[in-house]
């Protein structure tokens, strides 16, 4: 059994009191109970839902995050806040699940008491996240209320004097804000909290518990196995053990942590440079966020959003992560071809078989999970008989073990094994809840942003700015969502940095622009995540370059190069919307062949080698010809494709008349 990992954010915290360990754990599995029961077996309303997580998750932030940092002792002063701030947590939930016939009886005549609540319920929700997500998420949140209370009859008449023209608004007082934000259904408790509260906190659940069981291990071992002999083995290993941890992982950190772990201490000794190891982790592990079926939360978002089945959400997503994985793995393969470096001798590598056989029981849960999507069952639903199918399969194979294959059963056996899967639950339940505090924060304040900008009509001011500075474009707008989505992703989760900018930038897409609702919503997604692996602020970047000990910029500049599928394939969804709507066979055949051929050139032209060294030439030629493919005419994307072929062919012939690149002497 892989012991869970460390927080990111917990790992260089002092030790923590053992009662507050123990209070931590007991609240975790509180939790995950309290969801577990509500996923499958008697469903609770909206606000009662909602309400009652969040107060759980508010109170596991305040114990596991003191308010001073973790790495000084709360001390009087620091027990003195927290326990305010735990009391707020509880309060704040108790009593919108117990009064909340009265409340909704007022029906926008609130009562003292509710607005008072209310106000504590936002700083308590404020602070929680600076704690459990960090201090950009709490600064948007209050200055979305700011600009809230700003106008002439607002509560800060004065601040609305500074704002430009078209941002400003009328203003709204307390009353009306706190009404919006704790009592209202677009809020704290609006869309975000509800898919964090359902659908998002039972995968990750459902991840811990393949986590806990060994999972993780199970598809680095088959990476490995697949792909270690062959040129850049360990590097095209974390390509696909990335992918397999975005089934069970929901952060790109964790998944750098996880899988770089193994892979990047043997792609240096392969000869890849450390900055270029972490880089290549970095960048895989981000295509984990894209990988179906968890896709980091956000295929539950967008599917709330678009009101597009989520099953749907999945199946259109798997091609276009099949591309952004295949070009990392392509730029790996020209990185090890360039070198001349060859795979890991198969005495070292894992055999598949073994690994298939000790690990058959990850396999089925992930097809239960599959089978009951394709039966449209609910996600919360579906989640929670996957994880029931962990459970279930890892008993099943201790008791085939025990009754068939051991050889001598005793009553201490059994018992010991009976205690070994109680504690591989409750850790697995522990896990779940403390891995879903970050993103169900994340989108308690994203809630508080979506509330201020229904409450002011910023979303519409926003789509006018957009339309004037891009004059109507729609390349120069999307470049201003990618601008907007690095700078929101320099201080904000990607699950909350693509709640707001589609809130802000998503109606004028559809509106203005003319994208299809769902291909806006997943260049918006995938726009998201380039804060993970574009510097100055490169989060993924900068664990693969503490785990491979090199430079963090230098390493996330790397990163931002293997990563560039992350910016084209969003392009061509806009401009070629087959691959997602679908089409005529032949359109989405043609489409699918020119999206590979265009990330191949792409990748080709950055490398400068394919087959063969590329001359400048050639490495030019690819640009007009990459623009032409995405152009949306016929005419442009025959031409475009002519050259890349030619293009292309030329290289390979080169390289066949060459010969393969020798290996480096040092290796």
């Amino acid at each position: 059994m892989s012991e869970p990992a460390p927080l990111p954010s917990m790992a260089d915290n002092l030790p923590q009191p053992k009662l507050v360990v123990m209070a931590i754990s007991v609240v975790a599995v509180a939790l995950s109970l309290f969801q577990m029961y509500a996923a499958g077996i008697e469903p609770l309303g909206l606000f009662y839902q909602r309400s009652i997580h969040l107060a759980f998750i508010m109170f596991m932030a305040f114990l596991m995050f003191p308010v001073f940092g973790g790495n000084k002792k709360r001390g009087v002063l620091g027990w003195i806040i927290d326990i305010a701030f735990l009391a707020g947590a509880f309060a704040t939930g108790f009593y919108l699940s117990f009064y909340l016939d009265e409340i909704v009886n007022r029906a926008g005549f609130w009562s003292e008491t509710d607005l008072i609540i209310g106000i504590i319920a936002t700083v308590t929700v404020l602070e929680a996240s600076r704690r459990a997500v960090g201090l950009g998420m709490t600064v948007i949140g209050i200055v979305a209320i700011i600009y809230a209370l700003s106008g002439p009859r607002g509560a800060l008449p004065w601040v609305g004097e500074w704002l430009p023209g078209i941002l400003s608004h009328r203003g709204a007082d307390v009353d009306r804000l706190v009404g919006q934000l704790y009592l209202g259904q677009e809020g704290i408790y609006g869309l975000p909290m509800g898919v964090a509260a359902t659908y998002i906190f039972m995968f990750v659940l459902f991840g811990a518990f393949l986590e806990v069981t060994g999972a993780g291990k199970f598809f680095i071992d088959m990476a490995y196995a697949a792909t270690g002999r062959k040129p850049g083995g360990p590097a095209k290993a974390a390509v696909l053990a990335s992918a397999g941890m975005g089934s069970i992982s929901g952060s790109a950190i964790a998944n750098v942590v996880t899988t770089g772990a193994f892979t990047i201490p043997l792609m240096k000794r392969l000869g890849y440079r450390p900055a270029q190891a972490g880089g290549i982790e970095a960048a895989a592990s981000t295509g984990g966020q894209i990988t179906p079926p968890l896709m980091g939360a956000g295929a539950f978002l967008i599917s709330e959003y678009t009101q597009v089945p989520y099953l749907d959400i999945v199946m259109v997503s798997i091609f276009p992560a099949i591309l952004y994985l295949g070009t990392v793995y392509l730029f790996v393969h020209i990185v090890a071809l360039k070198n001349g470096m060859r795979g890991m001798p198969v005495e070292e590598l894992p055999d598949w078989k073994q690994v298939l056989k000790d690990g058959w029981q990850f396999i089925l849960p992930l097809g239960v999970l599959i089978y009951l999507l394709v039966l449209n069952i609910s996600p919360m639903r579906v989640g929670f008989w996957a994880i029931l199918s962990v459970m279930a399969v890892a008993a099943l194979r201790y008791a085939i073990w025990y009754f068939f294959v051991a050889e001598t059963r005793s009553h201490d056996a059994l018992k010991s094994a009976l205690c070994t899967g109680v504690k591989i639950t409750l850790a697995a339940l522990e896990l779940g809840a403390k891995n879903a505090v970050a993103v169900s924060m994340a989108c308690a304040v994203a809630g508080i942003i979506v509330g201020v900008v229904g409450l002011t009509g910023l979303g519409l001011k926003f789509s006018s700015m957009m339309i004037a500075f891009s004059g109507g474009h729609i390349v120069l707008a999307l470049i201003l969502v990618l601008i907007a989505s690095l700078i929101l992703g320099m201080g904000l989760p990607v699950t909350a940095s693509y709640i707001v900018l589609i809130v802000l930038v998503g109606p004028a897409l559809s509106n203005e622009f003319g994208i299809p609702l769902l291909i806006a919503h997943l260049v918006v997604f995938w726009y998201s995540q380039d804060s993970n692996v574009t510097p100055p602020i490169a989060l993924a970047g900068f664990a693969g370059a503490a785990i491979a000990n090199a430079s963090p910029m230098e390493t996330s500049f790397q990163a931002w190069k293997f990563a560039k599928g992350l910016y084209l394939i969003p392009a061509f969804m806009v401009f070629n919307p087959e691959i997602i709507e679908g089409g005529s066979i032949q359109i989405v055949l043609w489409t699918g062949f020119t999206a590979i051929l265009c990330l191949v050139a792409f990748a080709a032209a950055l490398e400068g080698y394919l087959f063969a060294h590329m001359d400048i030439i050639s490495r030019v030629l690819i640009v007009p010809a990459t623009v032409g493919v995405f152009w949306p005419d016929l005419t442009a994307e025959i031409a475009g494709t002519v050259v890349l072929l030619a293009v292309l062919g030329l290289n390979w012939w080169k390289g066949k008349k060459d010969g393969p690149t020798p290996a480096p002497a040092a290796s």
